[in-house]
């Protein structure tokens, strides 16, 4: 993945542009498995994940799409949580790891359903990064507050 943002973009990355690409990789990678749980991916799941990236996340749009679309183009060859949540736990502060959080309950429900097997995951993932149920359960109240 990162070989192919260094083509597409033809220019050399220092080392914390390496890494920024791959924070960017592993949250769209976590957003489309969260998206796909439920069997498929709305375009209001998209929108929702691509906003998230951008406004939350502060990633580059040109990288987002070219991430995004490898991101969906893989999506049955999906990662195991451990990969996703060892490297975040390893990158990321509490506050960023409750952001994301936040931001899997508003891609999941941004469809107007909440799946069990959504749900489920995003508890699995609370539980692997840390975060209290009280506050995932503060971040799904948020969450529904933005998408009511």
């Amino acid at each position: 993945m990162i070989n192919l943002l260094k083509n597409v973009l033809n220019h050399k990355k220092t080392k914390d542009d390496e890494g920024d690409s791959r924070n960017l990789e592993l949250i769209c990678g976590l957003m489309i498995e969260a998206a796909y749980t439920d069997g498929k991916i709305g375009e209001s799941e998209l929108k929702k994940i691509k906003f998230s990236l951008i406004n939350v996340f502060d990633e580059n749009e040109e990288e987002v799409d070219l991430v995004l679309d490898e991101a969906i183009k893989n999506k049955n060859n999906s990662k195991s949580l451990h990969y996703y949540t060892s490297f975040i736990n390893k990158n990321f502060d509490s506050d960023k790891k409750l952001l994301l959080i936040e931001a899997l309950w508003e891609i999941v429900l941004s469809d107007g359903e909440i799946h069990d097997f959504e749900s489920n995951l995003i508890r699995r993932l609370s539980g692997l990064l840390y975060i209290s149920d009280v506050n995932s359960g503060n971040a799904r109240k948020r969450a529904l507050n933005k998408n009511s």
